[in-house]
């Protein structure tokens, strides 16, 4: 394995684990989970370099377009959760309550 590839899944591992233990406010997981798109992102879109391939080229663009989707539902998940609890903690966004 090649340092590259260690840098890119250590980046992952450590923001899978940001998101595992670091979950007091909405903004730090949503920050976490871009970060994990954005190292998926960057190893998806080195994939068919390496392989010399140009059947897996349009995997990043999709790729890229759902970590769009998903930063965009997060963000109205945050400010919707903010106008409505007046803040952005994990704690007080209890499904059992809606």
């Amino acid at each position: 394995m090649s340092l590259m590839h260690l840098s890119f899944y250590s980046a992952f591992t450590l923001s899978s684990l940001g998101l595992a233990f670091h979950r007091t406010h909405l903004i730090s997981a949503l920050l976490c989970l871009e970060s994990m798109m954005l190292s998926m992102y960057i190893i998806l879109s080195l994939w068919p370099v390496e392989n010399q391939t140009t059947s897996f080229t349009l995997t990043p663009v999709l790729m890229l377009a759902f970590s769009a989707c998903e930063a965009g539902t997060g963000l109205a998940m945050l400010v919707a959760s903010t106008r409505t609890h007046g803040s952005d903690h994990l704690h007080n966004l209890n499904l059992l309550q809606c």
